[in-house]
């Protein structure tokens, strides 16, 4: 034994609790010295040894089952934070796959738990937001895209087509759960509307090329609207994390689309616009399904061959002997080859008052499920018509279901629209035209004033003219300039309207500076 490290003291004790050696003198504890060798007996090593995970008996883990139980634990902490961890052993098994049973270490590996996690729910048909498996990972949504893709081309994996109305009604049927106010009924009518009025989207490429959770926001909020249940569109957007200026825009589109039917369609369609279109909504909706349940291959008889028509309506409802009808000089002028009603032909038709209260009963018993009122104008003293929007709809609709897409194109809804980004690519040209136009109009007449005088006409000319009564030119913006720039170094017109302004500035002007 030797002496203290502090006072050369050679009074050092062992002490009983901790084993360490102790100097008596002045009580400081010496270098660490009781090593006791491990024994083994014929069933292994005597003892408890600790490893990591659970202690028992054996040896502890080596680096690569360390790794493992580490990757292991953040498959199943990232599981938790999206509620999925009914859903470990399918992405444990996945990453085994895709890893050779080796698993990772790192930031690159949570980003690959993250990319088979959303891969099996794609594969099992439910829903899980980019973003959301963004944030519990920790990482942007390219760098996950990548990924994911990466994963699916490694396991040669096809991934189902994106179901928007699956994707509606699970997220219909939570957002309902905690509500008490909506019974059976009512929730089941919406989902139906809900499913009929996404797929009449797809037949009107609103949600081609888009992503499906702001139009699935739009039409939740618009069916909610038509049968007065409150909710908020930025609540809902922010459950799904979404932005809320993108499910706006889809609202909107929704509304053009179902105004434009309106004016197709109805009779009053030109006074409706994008304000007052909840007001006739629920008729545009059923006008909608009526024509949606219609035979597509049956023609609907034109004007010139709508006597047939008047012949059925005729026989219809002038059953009773009494009623008086004079057709037979129709008659005549059918069998002389004339197959038109004329106007002085249809004055012609004498109908009885009884033959009219048919008609009008038969009318009211069609349409007695349509309930109006007349309710007060919030913020104002006027009042307004309504019409009732819980007996309108009748669900019988195959759009109410979901479809394919081939079928969902056969179907007539009143409306066939053009996808808005190629509708705006139009109005964007047609700008453009009339820009070059106006920009030829007045390098003409710097250059050529007295030929450009001739040579253009009024209407051309009031591209420049200066209202003198504001005492204000027209606005030339940015655009103008660079469409005047690249005129004057000879840049097709074809190619200008295309608006690659910078590509053709690289290209034509700043090349030869």
């Amino acid at each position: 034994m030797g002496s203290c490290k502090n006072c050369n003291s050679t009074s050092l004790v062992v002490d009983s609790v901790t084993g360490n050696l102790e100097c008596s003198s002045c009580g400081v504890v010496q270098d660490f010295n009781n090593f006791e060798q491990q024994t083994f007996n014929a069933d292994g090593p005597v003892g408890t040894n600790v490893r990591l995970g659970s202690s028992g008996f054996g040896y502890n883990y080596s680096y690569r089952e360390t790794k493992i139980y580490l990757a292991q634990n953040l498959i199943s902490d990232i599981l938790s934070r999206l509620d999925l961890t009914q859903r470990f052993d399918e992405v444990n098994n996945m990453i085994k796959t895709i890893t050779e049973e080796e698993f990772g270490a790192g930031n690159w590996f949570s980003v690959l738990v993250g990319a088979c996690i959303y891969v099996v729910m794609r594969n099992a048909n439910k829903f899980l937001p980019f973003t959301s498996v963004c944030d519990s990972v920790g990482c942007d949504i390219y760098e996950l895209g990548r990924m994911v893709s990466r994963v699916v081309d490694h396991l040669d994996l096809k991934l189902p087509d994106f179901d928007i109305v699956g994707l509606f009604d699970r997220v219909f049927k939570e957002w309902v759960k905690g509500r008490s106010n909506i019974g059976k009924d009512l929730s089941g009518r919406m989902v139906k509307q809900g499913i009929f009025l996404l797929q009449c989207m797809i037949k009107w490429y609103v949600t081609t090329g888009r992503r499906p959770v702001p139009a699935v926001v739009a039409v939740m909020v618009f069916v909610c609207d038509l049968n007065e249940v409150e909710i908020s569109m930025d609540d809902l957007a922010g459950k799904l994390n979404v932005a809320v200026v993108t499910c706006k825009l889809r609202y909107k589109e929704l509304l053009k689309r179902l105004v434009d039917v309106a004016r197709a369609n109805l009779p009053w369609g030109d006074d409706v616009n994008v304000k007052n279109i909840m007001k006739n909504a629920p008729i545009v909706i059923q006008y909608m399904e009526v024509k949606s349940m219609s035979d597509p291959g049956k023609e609907i008889a034109s004007l010139e061959n709508i006597d047939a028509d008047l012949d059925c309506l005729v026989s219809d409802c002038l059953s009773r002997e009494d009623e008086s009808l004079i057709v037979q000089d129709l008659r005549q002028n059918e069998s002389q080859g004339s197959s038109d009603w004329e106007i002085e032909d249809l004055e012609k038709l004498k109908v009885s008052p009884e033959c009219l209260s048919a008609i009008y009963s038969k009318y009211l018993e069609e349409y007695s499920k349509v309930k109006t009122s007349v309710k007060r104008v919030e913020g104002s003293e006027k009042f307004d018509f309504f019409v009732d929007t819980t007996e309108y709809w009748s669900g019988d609709s195959e759009l109410s279901k979901k479809l394919f897409l081939g079928k969902i194109l056969e179907k007539d809804v009143g409306l066939n629209a053009m996808p808005p980004s190629f509708v705006n690519g139009c109005l964007k040209t047609q700008k453009i035209k009339r820009k070059i136009k106006a920009a030829k109009i007045r390098i003409e007449k710097i250059r050529r004033p007295f030929m450009a005088a001739k040579s253009f006409n009024q209407s051309d000319d009031r591209l420049l003219m200066v209202n003198t009564r504001k005492r204000k030119k027209i606005d030339i913006d940015w655009e103008d300039f660079v469409i005047e720039t690249l005129l004057l170094h000879d840049v097709k017109e074809e190619e200008i309207e295309k608006g690659y302004y910078n590509a053709l500035l690289d290209l034509h002007v700043f090349q030869g500076i």
